[in-house]
């Protein structure tokens, strides 16, 4: 095959480096290689016109070259490939352009999650690099070389959009996520639930310039609570706790800075009692969040509600150092005229979002779940 040599010389040369150079499996270098690799196969194939049996040849070769590495089957290979389509270097300088805007901004602007969206859309000139002028510093310096390798296929396999994909990454990132944890999101769209969803809030007239936009992106619409594991033999009581921990667990986990206060937190006003469902503080916003559950549709006085416990808090928890507390009103459905009126005229920062229950439960096991109003109710008799 005319000219093959010439490209496994240029493989097996560039492994070698590598292997001089730091240990294979030190990730951001072995993705490095493997971008390189997925570079030079592009180019050869452009070049020469070679079709996929090159790839199977090239894994062959390698294996007997290098024995002892793994990583080089055709499977790998062709994701190398992927790889290397999937993330030309002009990307890669916006990678870190857009990463570096972001830390000096030290909160998700709209703008940025524009400039994000379009990406793809930017009048690059997208072509593969000869070999001499592929960047590694720029390689190293992006959000790209900062995952690991099974990471890297998953958002290959699911995802096409390079900004949806960076932002997945800068995620993963920050809140350690596994794999799974990753898979499990972008099937969850929680990109589309956390950065695109249009969000009901009055957060801009109610909070202070620098916190307005880093709420409302923590803030997500809807919110999904699907984190039963069901036993064989599901046991209603069981289910139901598994709910309520992880109804608590998930709110503690909307992003860093959460700290779990309490459930159903009493409060007395004028002889009556009164219990707040779920009471949060977040160490980055440096302000207290109310979490109210409601089991059916928003309606216009639940807003009243939020801020009269948001006042509760404000007057005997906040401390000198704390900004106003944040209230988030979730419910199984919302009219957005509506929310928007409620909010309207409120001094304290209030958001409405929806939820989604037991999404993924088997249906054999629905009819042993309590219901979400079952579930209010036991939050409003603990004490």
């Amino acid at each position: 095959m005319k000219d093959y040599g010439v490209l496994f010389l240029e493989i097996k040369n560039k492994i070698q480096k590598a292997q001089v150079k730091t240990v294979i499996t030190a990730n951001a270098h072995m993705l490095f290689l493997y971008w390189e690799m997925g570079n030079y196969i592009l180019k050869h194939q452009n070049e020469q016109g070679w079709g996929a049996k090159i790839i199977k040849l090239l894994a062959a070769d390698l294996k007997k070259e290098f024995p002892a590495i793994k990583g080089f089957s055709a499977r790998n290979l062709l994701y190398m490939k992927q790889f290397s389509e999937a993330y030309p270097i002009e990307f890669l300088r916006r990678f870190v352009e857009l990463e570096d805007e972001l830390n000096s901004k030290n909160a998700f602007a709209q703008q940025l999650v524009s400039q994000m969206l379009s990406i793809d859309n930017q009048n690059f000139v997208i072509a593969q690099q000869p070999a001499a002028q592929l960047d590694e510093v720029v390689f190293l310096q992006s959000v790209v070389a900062k995952l690991t390798w099974s990471h890297h296929m998953i958002l290959l396999d699911k995802l096409t959009h390079p900004g949806k994909r960076f932002w997945y990454m800068l995620n993963t990132i920050e809140h350690g996520n596994s794999r799974n944890v990753l898979a499990m999101q972008i099937q969850s769209d929680l990109f589309e639930r956390q950065v695109v969803a249009k969000k009901i809030t009055n957060f801009s007239r109610t909070l202070p310039e620098p916190n307005t936009d880093f709420a409302n992106y923590i803030i997500k619409d809807p919110y999904i609570f699907d984190f039963v594991q069901a036993k064989e033999k599901a046991d209603e009581r069981n289910i139901e706790q598994q709910l309520t921990d992880h109804i608590t667990k998930f709110l503690l986990e909307l992003g860093k800075g959460f700290a779990f206060i309490g459930k159903q937190v009493k409060m007395e006003v004028g002889g009556q009692d009164f219990y707040i469902d779920l009471l949060l503080y977040h160490i980055r916003l440096h302000a207290y969040v109310v979490v109210e559950l409601k089991a059916r549709d928003f309606q216009a006085g639940d807003a009243g509600q939020l801020n009269f416990y948001i006042n509760l808090i404000n007057d005997r928890m906040k401390g000198p150092n704390d900004h106003d507390t944040i209230g988030i009103l979730l419910c199984k459905g919302k009219n957005e005229v509506l929310a928007e009126y409620a909010l309207r005229g409120m001094m304290h920062p209030i958001g409405v979002a929806e939820y989604q229950l037991a999404k993924a439960v088997p249906e054999e096991l629905k009819s042993q779940l309590p219901d979400i109003a079952d579930l209010e109710q036991e939050l409003a008799e603990e004490q």
